[in-house]
């Protein structure tokens, strides 16, 4: 009976099957997590399920572990390995068992364990266990914790070794730069709603530009600025936010003239090709994977948002307009509600100004091919001097963001 009894301390707990369809090893020197892929199962099925960032980081590892190219297919039935790392909990501290001081990462390893246990993804608490569940991008990725596309219901982030509940009504996003990662979380009424926020041109490209300014102005710049605003707008109320093109130097700025560079990639770490045709399906077809996985979830209110800024002769005023691709009804329905939601407040704003925005079709590539519901929106004229006040001013580019927020929610709550 002793004997047995020592067998099982030895080797109980490193061994312990943590889920269906999860094996775990010896948790002596840290290794990679390993699932059994399930019917319908995707690269971002299973990051969402494990609560794992989709940071190009992330999906890198995961494509080099298991020796795929980025839209590959999972098969069912076989074993894949995911980016977390498993290490042994040496009873004393998660900085201590990660040999990493850092007192904030070991709250949010923490509280990622907490979460994968009530979730049933593990049986057992890395206390008890002795095994620490680590994402890889925590260790090993610049980012750290640099995409956090899903809100999820607030959740109690407890001190380490303390037992003290704190309840955070707030994530963290670093996409949107120091003075703008934490969210305050308002409420969950947009919960289950998928946005994909889309800022137009970038990398190669910089869209329609401006010389005649104190500073050269560049149209993906002001685009990809209220992208990230309106993206936040959305998550602070419990939406699913995907931001395909993103720069991870910028996040949300303040200052009136935005540098134009050329360092954008995708969602998924790509770098933008040079021909439009390969730069737009790149973009596309990354919504249209995404959307494909939401639509296996049962999530039905999905919806597409290309944001740029228009270019015509520099005496010509614009207005907010929008566009849809022709046959949309849903997409028509959105663009009818944003921009109702302009009228409205150019109204309350700027009473007596009218407003000269407006809908049309029009078969633009990303309208054409995108299957979520999907509008384009154009902000302004970047060749008016005029115009350049909606564009050079962060107050109002964080207006264009609202709006664009509270047309999107009527679009998806009515």
């Amino acid at each position: 009976m002793k004997r047995i009894l020592i067998i099982l301390f030895l080797y109980g707990a490193p061994c312990l099957l943590t889920g269906k369809g999860a094996t775990l090893h010896k948790a002596e020197d840290p290794f990679f997590f390993k699932i059994t892929a399930e019917r319908g199962d995707g690269m971002y099925t299973l990051f969402r399920k494990y609560k794992l960032d989709p940071t190009s980081c992330n999906i890198q590892k995961f494509l080099e572990l298991n020796k795929l190219e980025l839209n590959q297919n999972l098969l069912e039935g076989r074993s894949y390995q995911l980016p977390i790392l498993i290490y042994n909990y040496d009873g004393v501290s998660i900085r201590s068992s990660i040999g990493d001081t850092d007192f904030e990462k070991a709250k949010r390893i923490q509280l990622y364990n907490e979460y994968i246990l009530a979730q049933g993804l593990r049986k057992t608490h890395y206390v008890d266990s002795r095994v620490l569940w680590v994402p890889y991008n925590e260790i090993y990725c610049e980012e750290g914790r640099a995409k956090t596309t899903e809100i999820q219901d607030k959740k109690p982030v407890i001190e380490e070794n303390t037992g003290k509940k704190d309840i955070k009504g707030y994530i963290n996003e670093p996409l949107f730069g120091e003075s703008f990662a934490k969210v305050p979380i308002e409420d969950y009424t947009l919960k289950d709603k998928v946005f994909y926020v889309i800022s137009g041109h970038g990398g190669p490209d910089p869209g329609a530009i401006c010389t005649n300014a104190p500073k050269m102005m560049c149209e993906d710049e002001y685009a990809y600025d209220v992208a990230l605003r309106l993206a936040r707008n959305l998550m602070q109320h419990g939406a699913t936010v995907h931001v395909i093109i993103q720069d991870k130097n910028d996040g949300i700025r303040t200052e009136k003239y935005l540098e134009c560079d050329t360092d954008e990639k995708t969602i998924t770490g790509k770098n933008l090709p040079i021909n439009q045709k390969k730069r737009l399906k790149q973009r596309v077809d990354i919504v249209n994977e995404l959307y494909a996985e939401h639509k296996k979830e049962g999530i039905k209110d999905q919806v597409m948002i290309s944001i740029h800024v228009d270019s015509r002769s520099t005496g010509t005023r614009q207005d907010v307009f929008f566009y849809h691709s022709e046959g949309s009804k849903s997409g028509k329905k959105t663009a009818e509600l944003l921009h109702k939601t302009f009228d409205k407040k150019y109204e309350l704003f700027q009473k007596g100004r009218g407003y000269k925005g407006f809908v049309e079709p029009r078969p633009l590539y990303v309208l054409k091919y995108s299957h979520p519901t999907a509008v384009f929106v154009e902000m302004a004229n970047i060749k008016n001097l005029n115009d350049h006040q909606r564009l050079i001013l962060d107050t109002n580019r964080q207006a264009i963001a609202n709006w664009l927020f509270e047309g999107l929610r009527d679009s998806v709550l009515k």
